[in-house]
């Protein structure tokens, strides 16, 4: 077809071809055949016709030096341009933390639009305050590209466009009257992913799937860390990304400054509090205070050190913190007052501990010295802005995971870590705050050489012991992990034989509506569900019977459908949580795993304890002695899932007014 109508037209056309679930796009005087989202829209084909003459090549044409002149980012963009021109199509730069990411970024756009490769770009962080900063940056190197911020200017037009994910995603989904949505899969030419990680893949990786175009991850963790999925979003071999650029690199070429590290372990940190070392004094106000978290009632023998600074707080160790940071933080104008400092909290409680004592010792610079800035903040951006101005008197910002990554402020000369830190990436990336040059900070020709961290925790210690770190998974949405709970227990009830499965099916059932409803829920609409539209209609056929699937089918469930929306109503979160524990629990008896019934069996018992205390309450009144059965080791013994449903069809619509207890901050 292709071949008679350029005979006839003197032209070649865009190829697509389609079996009415999956697209592919074949632009064959350029690049191999792709699966897209969706056909693209008139405009967006005839820009790719037209770029097939005006397209100049990103190796010959020059980088703005203005915008991003250093060897290492020419380099960078030069990788790009190169791996664009062999028919790849996405790329991952890792860049140390303070090496000019986005710049690079902007000169790379400059370039691609100037070269005629990109007409739009969309630009993601996963913070608003990125998204911000990310826009100034644009409209500062950029200014023709117009940047629309689409969490402020849902209507503007431009080619350069910054969003959250979550604001793309829902954007992507809006329609119009006549139900055209904005963007097509062919709106944008470039997508560039700021902090390009593992958790954004999971949670937004349909952003990348639905748009059709150059993908460029930016990230500042090294690229031993970065995790394989990650690599294979961009098609990229493990460890190797397209260009990198270190921070042993940055620091040995001059680009960034080294740290000075100082670790000042604190032994209340380090070991808890014991009432036995205490003094008389201090043994009086333990047992006068109101200890919540003692079962019997009493007051403890300790506090394990965890838990310092987590509720419980020592006037006296923060003091001493305070004071050392004083005395001993790098100062600036000439040695007059401490340099820009970041201390990192504990939480919320423990952040506003820190600057009631900051106030309370140094009471002439209290209300603009030292500031609390995190979640809770009224005006956390113009704090931020505050913080980042070099003459201003906030000098000291305590934060709460808000200034750990994406904030540049290149007057910071001091780090202070007052919480435990078992990520090595975050820990990383909060290390970088400090590391960016700023020249004449200590007086005219005094510039930037070092930035100083104070380690009050012992992290310093811990990645020494573990270069690794004990970095956590990222958890799967609570959606996903309920539908493949049901679908395993599903599949366990189907091997059952003779009583057991006779006994279980009821449970079979009921669990393959629930499956089946949720599955009919999904709205193939949705371009998250639209990229799975095969899979979804054929498990949404009325005449499907979920109680036969075979082993195929639960592999593809688990593998496509698990997790993408539902317009199933969903309960409370509580209820959900709830659901997921007596599931797990079914699936234990059908496994024989008596080690984790065990465990999971005390929770539903303590949620039935503590019903049991709400007599006063219709609905737990009407079901008080069946509590008391489940609080009883006996009713366990002959447990059946069978059993377990009916707790759980009795108990989930309860467990919300059970108050979650809180320790009382002392």
């Amino acid at each position: 077809y292709a071949d008679c109508l350029e005979g006839m037209h003197d032209q070649r056309p865009i190829i697509f071809y389609t079996n009415g679930f999956r697209t592919e796009m074949w632009d064959d005087r350029f690049y191999p055949p792709r699966t897209v989202a969706g056909f693209y829209r008139r405009e967006e084909l005839e820009r790719l016709i037209q770029r097939r003459a005006r397209r100049l090549s990103l190796l010959d044409e020059p980088i703005n030096e203005e915008i991003s002149g250093r060897p290492y980012q020419e380099r960078a963009i030069r990788s790009i341009g190169e791996t664009f021109e062999s028919s790849h199509r996405k790329c991952l730069l890792v860049m140390a933390t303070g090496t000019g990411k986005t710049r690079t970024a902007i000169a790379l756009v400059d370039l691609l639009q100037r070269a005629n490769w990109a007409k739009r770009t969309l630009f993601l962080a996963d913070r608003i305050s990125l998204v911000n900063q990310a826009v100034g940056a644009f409209k500062s190197h950029l200014p023709d590209s117009s940047p629309v911020n689409l969490i402020t200017e849902k209507e503007a037009e431009g080619r350069v466009y910054a969003s959250t994910y979550p604001t793309m995603l829902s954007l992507i989904n809006q329609r119009d009257r006549e139900g055209k949505g904005r963007f097509g899969p062919g709106y944008f030419d470039l997508v560039i992913i700021d902090e390009a990680h593992r958790s954004v893949y999971q949670k937004y990786g349909a952003i990348f799937e639905y748009f059709d175009s150059l993908l460029v991850g930016l990230t500042a963790t090294p690229r031993d860390d970065i995790d394989r999925n990650t690599y294979e979003l961009f098609r990229l071999e493990q460890g190797v990304p397209t260009d990198v650029y270190e921070l042993d690199e940055a620091v040995r070429e001059g680009f960034l400054v080294p740290a000075k590290q100082l670790s000042v372990p604190l032994k209340y940190q380090r070991e808890g509090i014991k009432y036995d070392d205490l003094s008389e004094e201090d043994k009086e106000r333990w047992e006068e205070l109101d200890w919540q978290e003692d079962d019997e009632g009493g007051t403890p023998d300790e506090v394990k050190a965890g838990s310092v600074n987590r509720w419980l707080f020592n006037e006296d160790t923060v003091d001493k913190v305070l004071q050392f940071v004083m005395e001993k933080g790098l100062k600036t104008d000439m040695g007059d007052r401490l340099g820009k400092t970041i201390v990192f909290a504990r939480n919320h409680n423990h952040a506003m501990f820190i600057e009631e004592r900051f106030n309370a010792n140094y009471p002439e610079h209290r209300g603009h010295f030292a500031r609390v800035i995190d979640n809770y903040a009224k005006f956390p951006g113009s704090l931020i802005e505050d913080f980042s101005d070099k003459e201003h008197d906030l000098r000291m910002a305590i934060s709460v995971d808000m200034l750990d990554t994406g904030i540049d402020v290149p007057e910071v000369v001091n780090l202070v870590f007052f919480k435990p830190i078992h990520s090595r990436i975050k820990f990383l990336q909060m290390m970088g705050r400090g590391t960016r040059l700023c020249p004449d900070l200590f007086g005219p020709g005094m510039d930037k050489e070092y930035f100083l961290v104070l380690d009050f925790c012992e992290n310093l210690k811990f990645f020494a012991e573990n270069p690794e770190g004990a970095g956590a998974s990222a958890a799967e949405p609570l959606p996903k992990r309920l539908f493949k709970a049901r679908l395993e227990l599903l599949q366990g009830l189907g091997k059952q034989e003779g009583g057991e499965r006779e006994a279980s099916g009821d449970l079979r059932t009921t669990l393959a509506k629930t499956l089946g409803d949720e599955v009919r829920g999904m709205n193939l609409d949705n371009f998250i569900v639209k990229l799975k539209r095969e899979t979804v209609g054929r498990f949404q056929e009325a005449s499907r019977d979920w109680e036969k699937l075979s082993s195929a089918d639960y592999a593809e469930l688990e593998r496509e459908v698990a997790g993408l929306p539902s317009q199933v109503d969903m309960d409370e979160v509580e209820a959900r949580l709830f659901d997921l524990k007596i599931l797990r629990l079914q699936l234990c008896l059908v496994e024989g795993n008596g080690t984790s019934f065990d465990k999971l069996r005390l929770g539903v018992m303590e949620v039935a304890g503590q019903l049991s205390e709400m007599p006063e309450v219709p609905q737990v009144a009407a079901i008080l002695s069946f509590l008391g059965e489940l609080q009883e080791d006996d009713w366990w013994t002959d447990a059946t899932p069978a059993m377990l449903e009916d707790v759980r069809k009795k108990l989930r619509g309860l467990v919300r007014l059970i108050e979650k207890a809180k320790q009382a901050v002392i």
